[in-house]
């Protein structure tokens, strides 16, 4: 196994030893990424002093978890002295004085910041095409999305031109690009990780759902990180023995491919196979999941976007200006309605979380369908076609309810292209989560390296 190949937690042991020192992690990922950067493009900004960095961390050996560690950072996500742009030309050259408080956290524990990662202008939809970078590639099929908004920072992963890294979640934007590309994701619930110092702001109605979480190729991964962001233990064990998991294909929103009904099926088989008590049956209200989702959080970005783009608009890429041209064709709802919509999703909320004091697991799609062509609007299932936000109603959900998921690889479809599963449990319940994601990604495989050899040419 080359060096880039190793798991965060295994570097960060390598280094403590000494068998490797920081400087050599570092260069031999930068010799990665100037192989397959230029075709994927997924890291945008690379940190200046990179190597100075990983000079000081060699000549300072510490135990801290991360010491000497490189990790990217969603380009949403603030680091101090090094551009965050948010894909948008409006903030093109935007370096913040300060690093957002996750941030603060990695670097704390010893992580040496790689670079920041391509993203949606403005996170505002599931691609990673922005007019200030242009396009991130799907490493599988170069021809497809990797999904977003956290798109560059799953295709950095998956190509180990990162071990791992921060995204952040209000509508499965670290799920899908997850499952579009063949990593592992925790979407924790709300109040665990800070999340300040990104842009746009998850204030007003979006504190309700969006969160920051780790991103990597193991589970372990996600662990490690999650515990550093959180100032918890790792690797705390969970007994998961005759606990009661419920699995569904089939949400009432969104048909899904028979490939994603197989990888379904293969993780509760192998959570059954582990001595969990397994069964199929869909939880109450998800079928509302999305509709909530337009009601609660759509309006917010286009009140976002209109206040950063207000006599600017001409500079907005072509989801944003397409956004901000359309957004009075739906009228927006009255104080009333909205009021109305946040007390059901209370409502339902907790009626959720009751049914899961008994049924702690959950394990479902991320989407619809694996990854897609560049510029769908429309996909097709079967004899049904429907638009892709509806496609990824199945992660929406749990943004509406704040709960917490770990998606996980599960399969390669036909064509070789990705397909994760998410397992959704209560809020505080991650270490859980990240236990029965470990059995599938143990029983299923993980993560499979892509045909990089493609990508180069």
């Amino acid at each position: 196994m080359s060096l880039i190949e190793h798991n965060l937690a295994t570097l960060a042991r390598m280094i403590r030893s000494r068998e490797v020192s920081p400087l050599e992690v570092v260069e031999a990922h930068l010799r990665q990424i100037e192989k397959l950067n230029p075709r994927l493009n997924a890291i945008i900004t690379l940190t200046p002093d990179l190597l100075a960095q990983a000079r000081v961390a060699e000549e300072s050996p510490s135990d801290r978890p991360l010491h000497g560690v490189p990790v990217t950072i969603k380009d949403t996500i603030e680091t101090a002295g090094l551009r965050s742009t948010s894909g948008s030309r409006l903030r093109a050259e935007y370096v913040p004085p300060r690093d957002a408080p996750a941030v603060a956290s990695l670097r704390n524990a010893g992580a040496i910041i790689l670079g920041k990662t391509n993203v949606a202008e403005m996170a505002m939809d599931y691609t990673g095409d922005n007019p200030v970078f242009g396009r991130t590639n799907n490493p599988h099929d170069l021809t497809k999305t990797p999904g977003g908004s956290s798109a560059g920072e799953a295709v950095a992963i998956a190509t180990c031109m990162s071990p791992g890294g921060l995204g952040s979640d209000l509508a499965g934007s670290i799920r899908i690009p997850a499952h579009f590309c063949g990593i592992a994701g925790l979407k924790p619930a709300t109040g665990y990780v800070p999340r300040g110092g990104q842009f746009p702001p998850s204030t007003g109605p979006y504190s309700l759902g969006a969160v920051m979480g780790p991103m990597a190729r193991s589970v372990k991964d996600l662990d490690l990180l999650f515990s550093v962001l959180t100032q918890q233990q790792a690797g705390a064990a969970v007994d998961l023995k005759g606990v009661d998991v419920a699995w569904y294909t089939d949400d009432g929103i969104a048909p899904v491919t028979e490939e994603t009904k197989q990888a379904v099926r293969a993780a509760a088989q192998a959570l059954s196979d582990s001595g969990l008590r397994v069964v199929e049956k869909r939880p109450p209200h998800v079928e509302r999941g999305y509709e909530l989702w337009l009601q609660l959080f759509s309006r917010a970005s286009v009140v976002q976007l209109r206040a950063v783009y207000q006599d600017h608009e001409h500079e907005a890429g072509s989801f944003v200006s397409w956004r901000l041209k359309t957004a009075d064709k739906t009228p927006p709802p009255t104080l009333d309605q909205y009021i109305a919509a946040w007390m059901e999703r209370d409502r339902l909320r907790d009626e959720v979380l009751n049914w899961l004091s008994k049924t702690p697991l959950i394990v479902t799609p991320v989407s619809a369908t694996p990854a897609y062509d560049h510029d769908t609007l429309k996909v097709r299932v079967g004899d049904s076609t429907f638009g892709n936000f509806k496609a990824f109603s199945y992660s929406q959900t749990f943004n509406v309810f704040d709960l917490p998921v770990v998606t996980v690889p599960a399969r390669l479809t036909a064509e070789g292209l990705p397909i994760g599963v998410q397992i959704i449990g209560r809020p505080s319940d991650e270490q859980r989560l990240i236990s029965a994601a470990k059995i599938v990604e143990e029983s299923l495989g993980g993560w499979r390296r892509p045909d990089l050899d493609r990508i180069t040419g």
